[in-house]
């Protein structure tokens, strides 16, 4: 007679164990998840090279959570969102991922943050020659049982020309001209007719957007990107001939900017941009500047409600708070 078959044990689930610490856990998940998709962009079919972060919080009585089921949901939310979608939406991707984890995890919360580089062909400046450029694209969710609030940005690269150093090398000249026998009118023209010298820095610009859950807020990427080109001295570009370079040149030295003055110009981009952005939607301007003459860079930051930039660009009445993209995802109705 054959001995009786035993059927196996069932597996344990030790994730929903208890842990050996009653303590909730503010964020645990997966990291530095990579993924090639595909998306529609310009009307035609792109490679995006991106990497994932999923985060829930996890409760006190887990002792931790799944971690397969994140990059299932990854792969599920990219074949039901990416591929389906005719325009290439960072945040609505974050968003889905981000209710995806939050139902199969069962957790009360869950954020997802989405980093995807892209390429652009634009036109140089005077020769028109085609160059393709690489942007970087940012799309972040917190999804919680009250709803979802998501945020897109861009990372653009340009170059500034540093006012301070300008005005000291026109203030010299200024002296050594009128050694040389010109008057005041003349050594004025000469100023304005000649860029003056000065240090230059790379600049890299983030612009982040916040979309409140209560209206349909629709950001285009590319408007973004060309408000963070913009507000700094020139853009740049990869592939350039030299009518080109003497353009690039001569526009940064003739619209010199700190870093700080980058921020401004992006913040008042977006009021002009968006006008019809409600007011407790989010924005926030990162300007970091790689320095010439120093070892150190440069930077300078500002991040509120729309509600809140607005009322000081109207006033001139410095705002009292200046809501952060943590607080302000957090702080779904």
């Amino acid at each position: 007679m054959s001995a009786e078959r035993v059927p196996p044990a069932p597996l344990l689930d030790v994730q929903s164990q208890l842990p050996s610490v009653a303590l909730s856990l503010s964020r645990v998940g997966v990291t530095g998840v990579e993924k090639v998709i595909r998306m529609r962009q310009n009307g035609a079919e792109q490679l995006f090279s991106a990497r994932f972060e999923c985060v829930v919080e996890l409760g006190a009585s887990q002792k931790g959570a799944h971690m397969s089921r994140f990059e299932e949901v990854v792969n599920d939310a990219i074949n039901d969102v990416v591929l389906r979608e005719a325009t290439f939406k960072v945040e609505t991707l974050a968003e889905h991922i981000a209710q995806l984890v939050r139902t199969r995890q069962g957790a009360p919360r869950a954020e997802v943050s989405v980093e995807a580089r892209f390429p652009e062909h634009k036109p140089a400046p005077v020769s028109g020659i085609q160059t393709q450029e690489l942007y970087t694209l940012y799309g972040s969710a917190i999804c919680t049982e009250l709803g979802t609030r998501r945020l897109i940005g861009v990372t653009a690269q340009g170059i500034t020309a540093c006012p301070c150093a300008q005005e000291l090398v026109a203030s010299a000249a200024r002296n050594r001209l009128q050694k040389s026998g010109f008057d005041q009118d003349q050594i004025e023209q000469i100023l304005q007719d000649v860029p003056v010298a000065t240090h230059n820095q790379r600049g890299h610009g983030t612009l982040h957007i916040g979309c409140t859950e209560c209206c349909d807020d629709q950001i285009d990427a590319a408007s973004l990107l060309e408000i963070v080109e913009q507000s700094m001295s020139s853009e740049i570009y990869e592939l350039m001939k030299r009518s080109d370079e003497a353009h690039v040149v001569e526009k940064a030295h003739r619209r010199p900017r700190f870093v700080e003055d980058c921020v401004r110009e992006m913040v008042r981009g977006v009021v002009d941009a968006f006008p019809g952005l409600d007011d407790r939607a989010f924005v926030s301007a990162r300007q970091e500047n790689l320095e010439t003459i120093h070892q150190h860079n440069v930077v300078a930051e500002r991040f509120g409600t729309l509600g809140e930039v607005r009322h000081e660009l109207q006033t001139g009445v410095a705002s009292a708070v200046h809501t952060s993209a943590r607080a302000w995802l957090d702080a779904t109705p």
